[in-house]
Order: C-alpha cells, then sequence, then structure tokens
C-alpha cells in the first residue's frame, strides 16, 4: 500500500475546502437572513429608540452572514459549469473589490470636497462596506454568467 505524501495530503484537503457547498434549503435561510436585516436596518430608529453601534454592528454581520450563506448554497444542478461560473464570478468580485477599496476613497474625498468647502479628511473604507460590495458582485456575476451559460 502507497502512503500519500504530505502535498497530496494538502492538495485533497484545500480540494475539500473549495468545493464545500452547503445544501439547497440554506438558500431560503440565506434570503430570510438578509431581508429580515435589510428591514430591522431600515426601521432600526423607529424600534430600537437612539442609534446603537452594537445594534448597527450586529445588523451589519448578519447582513454579511445572509449573503455569504446565499453565496455557498448549492445550485439545483451543481455541475462543472456551475462549479466554474462560481470561480469566475469570486475571481470578478475580488478584482472588482480590490478596484473598488483603492479607487473609492478618493472619489468620495473629492466629492466632498466639491459640495463642501470645509477642510475634508481622507477616510478609508470600513470592512463591511468592501465585504458587502464583493458579495453583491460575487452574487449578480454568479446570477448573471449562470443565465448567459
Amino acid at each position: 500500500m502507497k502512503t500519500e505524501t504530505y502535498m497530496q495530503k494538502e492538495q485533497r484537503a484545500l480540494l475539500k475546502l473549495i468545493n464545500f457547498r452547503l445544501p439547497r434549503r440554506f438558500m431560503t435561510i440565506g434570503i430570510i437572513i438578509c431581508v429580515a436585516t435589510i428591514l430591522l436596518m431600515v426601521f432600526r430608529e423607529t424600534l430600537f429608540g437612539e442609534e446603537s453601534l452594537v445594534i448597527r454592528d450586529t445588523l451589519q454581520k448578519s447582513l454579511l452572514i445572509g449573503m455569504l450563506v446565499m453565496s455557498i448554497t448549492k445550485d439545483r444542478e451543481e455541475d462543472e459549469m456551475t462549479i466554474q461560473l462560481r470561480m469566475q464570478s469570486y475571481a470578478w468580485a475580488f478584482i472588482t473589490g480590490v478596484i473598488y477599496a483603492l479607487i473609492m476613497p478618493y472619489v468620495e474625498f473629492g466629492v466632498s470636497s466639491v459640495l463642501n468647502a470645509d477642510n475634508e479628511t481622507f477616510k478609508n473604507l470600513g470592512d463591511f462596506q468592501v465585504l458587502l460590495f464583493m458579495l453583491l458582485v460575487q452574487l449578480m456575476c454568479y446570477h448573471v454568467l449562470k443565465r448567459y451559460r
């Protein structure tokens, strides 16, 4: 009996991680989490009174979790083509996310300095904004690629 090399074990573990998908029923759970979170974000002031950072951060994290669940859920027909399309959508999301994170602070600074004559400070994007953008791009790209295959 042959023993596996360290490299083969690592490759098998990496492929197991890459091919991980949640069952199809989790898509509904992800959608419910996202819709409920968005509704709570809209009505946060009326439901919880004054603005609370803990509530805002919790709602942001739950929105990201819902979108992540939607992103890693299996399709009805999971084959090599859908796996390839999913990987392409992750690549597009990563590339556009990096470009967004590099360019958007300058755009915000330029717009705010034009609109406000005061001395504006340069702000970096938060992690929530970048992750939300990347997950939105991934979900949209995947569904568009899947539609036109």
